[in-house]
């Protein structure tokens, strides 16, 4: 067995001569623990939040989305988007067109994204899961044109589920000039009708701008035949995602943006990812303040132990070797810590998970989520891990260096 370890671990749970270091022993034991309980709480949080959004965002966005790097359309016969769409692993490829427009109903107006699909767009996501209302998912029956209007979309306009009147939608003409005369005409104007139901994400960026229509209207519409604003992909199941979205982006060359869900919600989930460094470098400090306890018991202890230096030196062990002894007595409590706050951090994190103790708030209902949700992921544990051990390593090196050098001279 190691000489110094063996020595340190008979120091850390052996009786002290004055009560307080063992006190102080317990209490950075404590101190380590909370802090490393607080941040796999934390982070658990942080995950969980990331995780409901990003459910909240792939009930809508497709698996892969292809989009001009120039310009706002691309034609939909280019070669490359046939290329990428007759790939052995897409099982479905949809063109889509988005643009601005005026919604009008009634005396409410307001603007909105028109977003064209085709009929195939609810094998592409999950759409239907959030659809709300007595219809079913459709675009277009014979010659009328259907729109799905967001949540907050129908609210503003006072649509409701199934609205009784057809939906009049402006768009400004490409080509001409504006009749101040007649500023009508500087606008094509169309209709849509309702199938029954809206839809409902819960998340603002959609429910309150968008709707869904046939991607014949939406060309139509904005004089925009044989265009799309983005090709959107879904892959046949066990396909392996990473090689083959590189191999649309060495086909897509520098024309075409290739787009995972994550990345077409690139600055919601950056933001996330800010909020969650900025958590984990706080606590760290945090962290690093509890450890100043380790150093109060090691002085302590290396003064108690002026004794058992002298005879151990004159058992033959070097000073280095005596040095290590409270290094490792050190490193012991900053170890145990971080065992007992991880272990303690999951309890938490899974009684989070199963019976929701941590509300969001006191009225059921008035959230998305009524528990705070939590994830927790292995690399943050290890990340923990690391981190405290660290932290506690290089917390105790110059303290123990200093008072050994004083005690050995």
């Amino acid at each position: 067995m190691n000489f110094p370890f063996y020595i340190a671990r008979r120091y850390l749970f052996s009786k002290k001569s004055t009560h307080a270091i063992n006190v102080i022993s317990g209490i950075s034991v404590v101190g380590v623990a909370v802090a490393t309980m607080a941040l796999v709480v934390t982070l658990s949080v942080f995950n969980g939040f990331h995780d409901l959004v990003a459910s909240f965002f792939t009930q809508m966005d497709p698996q892969l989305k292809v989009t001009p790097v120039k310009g706002k359309t691309a034609p939909a016969d280019d070669p490359i988007l046939t290329e990428i769409r007759q790939m052995p692993e897409v099982e479905v490829a949809t063109e889509c067109l988005e643009e601005q427009a005026l919604a009008v109903y009634g005396d409410r107006q307001m603007m909105v994204k028109i977003k064209g699909v085709e009929d195939n767009f609810n094998q592409l996501t999950h759409i239907q899961e959030i659809l709300e209302g007595d219809g079913d998912f459709e675009l277009h029956a014979a010659d009328l044109n259907y729109g799905i209007p967001g949540l907050g979309v129908a609210y503003q306009l006072g649509l409701g589920y199934t609205y009784e009147h057809p939906l009049r939608i402006f768009a400004p003409r490409r080509e001409g000039q504006l009749n101040m005369a007649n500023p009508t005409e500087g606008f094509v104007v169309d209709e849509l009708y309702s199938p029954g139901v809206v839809f409902c994400m819960k998340q603002g960026k959609y429910d309150k701008n968008y709707i869904l229509t046939s991607l014949a209207f939406t060309r139509h519409l904005f004089d925009l035949e044989g265009r799309l604003s983005s090709l959107e992909l879904r892959l046949k199941p066990g396909s392996d995602f990473e090689r083959v979205k590189g191999q649309m982006e060495e086909i897509a060359g520098d024309k075409y943006h290739v787009f995972d869900r994550y990345e077409q919600q690139d600055d919601t989930f950056r933001i996330m990812k800010v909020e969650k460094l900025i958590a984990y470098v706080f606590l760290t400090f945090i962290l690093m303040i509890a450890c100043f306890n380790i150093i109060g018991s090691l002085s302590m202890l290396i003064i108690d132990k002026k004794e058992d230096v002298v005879t151990l030196r004159n058992l033959g062990a070097k000073d280095h070797q005596i040095t290590r002894i409270f290094l490792f007595e050190g490193r012991l409590i900053s170890a145990i810590g971080a065992v007992l706050g991880v272990l303690i951090g999951l309890l938490l994190c899974w009684l989070q998970q199963q019976y929701g103790i941590v509300r969001l708030g006191s009225s059921e209902g008035s959230f998305v989520v009524d528990a705070y949700p939590v994830s927790v992921h292995p690399w943050d544990i290890v990340l923990i891990l690391f981190t405290v051990m660290a932290v506690g390593f290089l917390s105790v090196w110059y303290p123990v260096r200093y008072f050994s050098k004083r005690l050995l001279s």
